[in-house]
């Protein structure tokens, strides 16, 4: 396929069920031609493509977000475009597998056959807090490993639950996706909050921020109404609610919301950034 066939430079829609027609391969031949190459070439190598924003459904509807390198020989006959490898990875997001094995496969399976050669793919899932996650604060305990069932992905702070023990904690979750007002396209970033009040129960507050994975807005306004929802639904006395986004076009934006005095920002880059 030529080029300028491809969806790069042009409006696309973000499909977020598996479509491996998305990705579109272009022959490397061409090119090569032009620079007095052919099929035997006078070299060797691999191109390493490094995905930040990989991310799924398991089979009870719970995001798993991973990071994925891809290695495709330089001797394969074609070259995967850029964009309709992101839109085709986009197309995982709301899309159920039975476990990180078949997203591997299908992985392995679409690449190559775009590729027209073997591809090989390491899938690295983010189950819980590595130390290369870690920001704000060391001793936030990540709230990932829940094993819950959701069904809902727009904002819903009605199911939030609180006890009447009345508690100080620092709770991180790398589990945040909401969608950008104007383009669509996904965003993605992990959350901190910290807080004192009366406890939030932990699976409720999991599933308030997965329930944001299709809601349209900007990062800072995702921010505000999850530090107004916190603060309404669970009556906390003091509040934090810090998110890291990954970048987009070289920018990365990480809103920092606070009713507490004594609150210090950190601007510690972690691997997803």
């Amino acid at each position: 396929m030529k080029p300028e066939y491809s969806p790069l430079g042009k409006s696309s829609a973000y499909a977020d069920q598996y479509d491996a027609s998305l990705l579109f391969p272009i022959p490397r031949l061409d090119k090569r031609l032009e620079l007095g190459l052919t099929t035997d070439l006078p070299f060797s190598g691999v191109d390493i493509w490094n995905a930040y924003e990989l991310s799924w459904l398991n089979a009870r509807g719970k995001p798993r977000v991973a990071l994925a390198e891809f290695s495709v020989p330089a001797g394969s006959p074609n070259i995967v475009e850029s964009k309709s490898l992101k839109l085709y990875l986009n197309s995982f997001n709301q899309t159920r597998f039975d476990d990180d094995e078949q997203v591997q496969q299908r992985l392995v399976q679409d690449l190559s056959s775009a590729a027209n050669s073997p591809v090989q793919v390491k899938v690295i899932a983010l189950n819980a807090e590595p130390s290369s996650l870690v920001f704000q604060s060391d001793s936030a305990e990540c709230i990932d490993d829940l094993d819950i069932e959701i069904e809902n992905y727009q904002p819903s702070p009605g199911g939030l639950v609180v006890s009447d023990t009345v508690v100080s904690e620092q709770l991180v979750s790398h589990l945040l996706k909401s969608n950008c007002l104007v383009t669509g396209q996904p965003d993605w970033g992990s959350v901190y909050i910290d807080y004192t009040g009366p406890q939030i129960d932990r699976a409720t507050l999991l599933r308030y921020l997965i329930s944001f994975r299709q809601h349209n807005e900007f990062h800072e306004q995702c921010v505000e109404r999850i530090f107004v929802d916190l603060k309404s639904a669970c009556q906390c006395d003091k509040l934090t609610v810090y998110a890291r986004y990954i970048r987009r076009g070289g920018l990365d934006i990480n809103p920092f919301r606070s009713d507490d005095p004594s609150a210090v920002v950190n601007n510690i880059r972690h691997i997803r950034q």
